[in-house]
């Protein structure tokens, strides 16, 4: 059902039957490690390409929340992925593993609560009874596409980010125990007119920041009905500037509600990760892996994650274009 403008309430409250997240060496390092199914040493995988070791990081995931949630993979009846290369090579390959019916998706940094959104509507409007999302990022396939290749070395400001390696994946069904999705807003792309690939967060914010006003305007509901509220990948430029912004257009949510999936996933000391995580693999391996696990444990009832996503490409950056971004929003509850 669609509420206000831009959000869908479910009302069968699809449910989080299993979910499962994996991660490379610098996430193995972090403080969210063992909320990780798999966790890998190395960038290459086994594999003989990047872009392969993604591939491969995608696999495991669906492999591992289908494993979870003692189904097969023949039951998965639809399939969401997305990832950040061009034409989601990986999550094709991927799919084409798995054999279920497949939605390709691209929302960048935003395409886990994008697929999250999209299966739990499918389950909703019982079209599907289990629908999997999976998506997926990798460091050094990213910084090949988008910036420069690791074995150039370029030094970054420390308004950059780090692409995590991973994958997160979350089984979403009709029936079953666990977390329920209760709605979801969808965002609209917003472009302020910052052009720096150096400084996403910065870009993101103010969409974060129309999707959470968006949320609590079209369900008529108050910060402090969550537990978390979490953005995507904004990092602490990123998520200081929605802050400011929210604060500034009269919405006030309390600082110890308020976070950010780039700024957990990472130890601030880490080296070379600067001003925090980002990639599609942040909020999909911090919310199917940390946040979930935790409601699982009863810490959390209610949370809200705004996942994020820089939609420039190396193409549109040649051309001196700005970087418009979304933010999609998806309520999750006990």
């Amino acid at each position: 059902m669609l509420q206000g403008h831009q959000t869908w309430v479910f009302d069968s409250k699809p449910t989080i039957i299993a979910s499962a997240a994996v991660g490379g060496p610098h996430e193995a390092q972090g403080p969210l490690a063992c909320d990780f199914d798999l966790l890998h040493d190395d960038f290459w995988l086994g594999q003989d390409s990047f872009e392969k070791a993604e591939k491969k990081l995608q696999e495991e995931a669906c492999e591992t929340a289908i494993k979870k949630a003692n189904l097969k993979k023949e039951d998965v009846q639809f399939l969401f992925a997305g990832d950040l290369m061009n034409q989601t090579v990986p999550s094709s390959f991927a799919a084409r593993t798995l054999g279920a019916p497949f939605l390709g998706l691209y929302g960048a940094c935003s395409t886990s609560m994008e697929g999250l959104a999209l299966a739990s509507l499918l389950v909703d409007s019982k079209f599907a009874k289990n629908a999997l999302v999976c998506v997926s990022s990798h460091n050094a396939a990213s910084e090949k596409q988008y910036r420069y290749p690791t074995e150039y070395g370029a030094q970054k400001p420390p308004t950059a980010q780090w692409t995590v390696t991973g994958s997160g994946a979350a089984l979403v069904s009709d029936t079953g125990e666990g977390p329920k999705v209760t709605a979801a807003t969808i965002g609209r792309v917003i472009d302020m007119g910052l052009s720096d690939p150096f400084n996403m967060g910065a870009a993101m914010a103010p969409a974060a920041v129309d999707t959470i006003e968006a949320h609590f305007r079209d369900l008529n509901r108050d910060p402090s009905y969550y537990d978390v509220i979490a953005t995507g990948d904004l990092g602490r430029v990123g998520h200081r500037i929605a802050g400011d912004l929210l604060k500034k257009h009269g919405l006030n949510i309390p600082e110890e509600i308020f976070t950010d999936c780039g700024i957990l996933i990472y130890r601030k000391d880490q080296p070379v990760v600067l001003a925090g995580g980002s990639g599609c693999a942040c909020a999909a391996t911090t919310t199917f892996g940390h946040f979930l696990n935790r409601m699982r444990k009863g810490e959390i009832k209610k949370l809200l994650v705004i996942a994020t996503g820089a939609l420039l490409s190396p193409m549109s950056y040649q051309q001196k274009e700005s970087i418009p971004s979304v933010a999609h929003a998806v309520s999750i509850e006990l």
